[in-house]
């Protein structure tokens, strides 16, 4: 049975992440605002990806409060950000720890991608935060690499997203199928 690729964008990587995903499975890509969970339980391989807004995957409540009705599922998530992938430390505890209360479910694989920030693009709510951030960051006395990194990007235009990042993703799925 076919995967079905759900995203919730916000400024457009996490929707161009996931018609990629879906071109090369030849399956659908459909907004998160048109699904519901009954929706998902025609698939064995549901795919979501959401962009990551001060740690939380947007929309992954869809997913994570739906755990119990969906554990027959093969669960793949992917999220987008400005953090680099390599920051593992910054996935898989901070992140995990934020959207996954009790701990990440051995049915859900978890994807980190690359994507974009255009300031002009940027909600009010948005560049507040970053401002908030930059500031925060900037005051430390002694900041790590990462937080030296996202003091600089606060200030920068950049579209990050390859196509070429979910290549392990896709990997994955068409080996649990």
């Amino acid at each position: 049975m076919k995967p079905i690729v759900i995203y919730k964008t916000k400024y457009g990587s996490t929707k161009e992440y996931g018609e990629w995903i879906a071109e090369d499975l030849g399956c659908s890509a459909v907004d998160a605002k048109s699904v519901k969970v009954s929706d998902l339980l025609a698939y064995d391989t549901i795919i979501y990806g959401g962009g990551l807004y001060a740690e939380i995957i947007n929309g992954i409540t869809l997913i994570t409060k739906n755990l119990d009705k969906l554990k027959d599922k093969n669960i793949v998530i992917f999220t987008t950000g400005l953090t680099p992938s390599d920051c593992r430390d910054y996935y898989d505890k901070i992140v995990i720890e934020r959207n996954f209360k009790t701990g990440v479910p051995d049915n859900v694989k978890i994807f980190n991608f690359p994507g974009k920030m255009m300031l002009e693009e940027l909600t009010i709510v948005h560049r507040t935060a970053i401002k908030a951030l930059k500031k925060m960051m900037a005051g430390k006395e002694n900041p790590t690499e990462m937080e030296k990194l996202l003091v600089e990007l606060c200030d920068h235009d950049g579209d990050f997203s390859d196509r070429a990042c979910i290549s392990d993703l896709i990997k994955y799925v068409n080996g649990r199928e």
